[in-house]
């Protein structure tokens, strides 16, 4: 079905995923972030509402589409942004895994999008901040990647918890995690205590 209104896409699509605005404003304003990168976006625009410059990166046909509308989209940005400053917008219309040419950003957002934190990293900033889920294993190989360090889970009302962190990634009966087996998989262990996003800062 074609859309008369490129936003109405966004709504239809957000209503769907559920509104992530909240969260993405939380972790920009705990961490002081202005730019980011969100490789297999699709076409959450959210994290422009507050964030200023935002690199999305994606090469599903519906996102490659819907993006071709960027001024419509910075338009709709401009006049609902928390920031005074006009938004930075570019659209990347390519496998993540590839080459991208950006500069370092302070953030890299990783949802229901496979291996984000290990195929873009080199891009994060050293001290930047990795937010990510594990649906498909992406929070696990942070943890046990020595270029990050847990420091957070999003807890309920978007609440950043950086408490008993030792509680998480552990597997029943202190079973060993099998790296192997989730990247074979592209799917996050049933952990013992699990959250809906991960915190981690690039610390090399």
């Amino acid at each position: 079905m074609k859309k008369e209104n490129i936003i109405e896409e966004y709504f239809e699509y957000r209503d769907k995923i559920g509104d992530r605005t909240g969260l993405y404003r939380m972790v920009a304003k705990k961490y002081s972030i202005t730019s980011a990168l969100y490789p297999g976006s699709h076409i959450d625009i959210a994290p422009s509402l507050v964030i200023p410059q935002v690199r999305y990166v994606d090469n599903f046909r519906g996102a490659i589409k819907f993006f071709t509308n960027i001024d419509k989209i910075k338009k709709h940005i401009d006049e609902n942004s928390e920031y005074e400053e006009a938004c930075d917008i570019a659209f990347i219309g390519q496998d993540y895994t590839g080459e991208l040419n950006i500069a370092p950003v302070d953030l890299i957002i990783s949802q229901f999008a496979g291996f984000v934190g290990q195929a873009t990293k080199k891009y994060l900033k050293t001290g930047g901040i990795l937010l990510c889920n594990d649906s498909h294993g992406d929070a696990t190989l942070a943890k046990f990647d020595q270029d990050f360090a847990f420091i957070g889970v999003v807890g309920t009302h978007h609440r950043i918890i950086n408490t008993k962190l030792n509680d998480y990634f552990v597997l029943p009966r202190n079973k060993e995690v099998d790296l192997t087996k989730v990247k074979e998989k592209m799917k996050g262990p049933t952990y013992a205590l699990t959250a809906e996003n991960y915190i981690f800062r690039k610390i090399r």
